[in-house]
């Protein structure tokens, strides 16, 4: 199979520290998160940033400071893939600006409104076209966020109405409470709804992390794991840090005979270059 692409979350926008201490919010913390998952077989780096009060934050001036420690850490090696999630609430402009500005090598696409837990997660379609537009026009490589059957669909149109390009990079993140469940029965479906030149990764939230990530590794898919999902590593138990999770994913691929892909290695695969019109 293919080389196993490991994604780290490494922080977040709803996770705190009250749920645990290890979760990384300043620039250091998440620059030693990062070249800790890294070391333990990460390829990329999905970030989500905070301010001084570790509210979540979209700030030009957040993220750039993020950013440099974790190269100042790391190198130039991970890819650092940009949320454009930000937090519920947080209007679509200034989700779009950092990347206007800092033009990430990678970012999320969140492509529809949704419940998301107790609030509403908005993604107005014209909205979600405009950040769309910018990421193609900026060379920056859209990883579409699915949380329901529906989202393959809004993908789909949108390629068809030329805001992506093939092949399309899919993370379907399962198990949040107004999207489907991490159900074995969920993930076949959403596989079987993609193009098959297409790639995907695996998101379980909470309980889903484990079971999803071993799926995932059996069917040729890549990985997301870390804080932002999830925070305990076994049933009451919590993880000591992102690498942790990293690392059980590496043991995985390690006991399939399925190698982990290094950061070159998975730049190749996400065709991060060679993206076709």
């Amino acid at each position: 199979m293919r080389p196993l692409i490991i994604t780290a979350a490494i922080t977040g926008a709803e996770t705190t520290k009250s749920m645990n201490p290890a979760l990384p919010v300043t620039p250091k913390e998440q620059a030693i998160a990062a070249r800790e998952c890294l070391e333990a077989g990460a390829a990329v780096i999905h970030l989500h940033v905070r301010d001084e009060q570790q509210s979540p934050s979209q700030s030009l001036d957040h993220f750039r400071a993020s950013i440099e420690a974790i190269r100042k850490e790391c190198g130039p090696e991970p890819i650092i893939q940009i949320s454009t999630g930000g937090a519920v609430g947080v209007p679509m402009e200034e989700r779009i600006r950092p990347i206007v500005e800092l033009k990430p090598e990678m970012a999320s696409l969140n492509v529809a409104s949704m419940n998301f837990g107790d609030d509403v997660f908005l993604n107005n379609p014209v909205e979600v076209k405009k950040l769309a537009k910018h990421m193609k026009e900026l060379g920056v490589i859209p990883e579409v966020e699915v949380y329901d059957a529906g989202h393959v669909e809004i993908a789909k149109k949108l390629f068809k109405e030329g805001y992506l390009k093939k092949p399309i990079h899919y993370q379907f993140v399962l198990g949040v409470q107004g999207g489907m469940s991490g159900e074995e029965r969920n993930l076949n479906f959403l596989v079987d709804s993609i193009d098959p030149d297409d790639t995907w990764a695996i998101a379980g939230v909470g309980r889903w992390q484990k079971p999803l990530s071993k799926m995932a590794v059996e069917r040729g898919g890549f990985v997301r794991v870390g804080f932002e999902d999830n925070v305990y590593f076994e049933k009451g138990v919590l993880a000591k840090s992102n690498a942790e999770f990293v690392e059980r994913v590496s043991q995985m691929a390690k006991e399939y005979g399925r190698p982990v892909a290094s950061c070159e290695e998975a730049r190749h695969l996400i065709k991060s270059v060679t993206r076709k019109p």
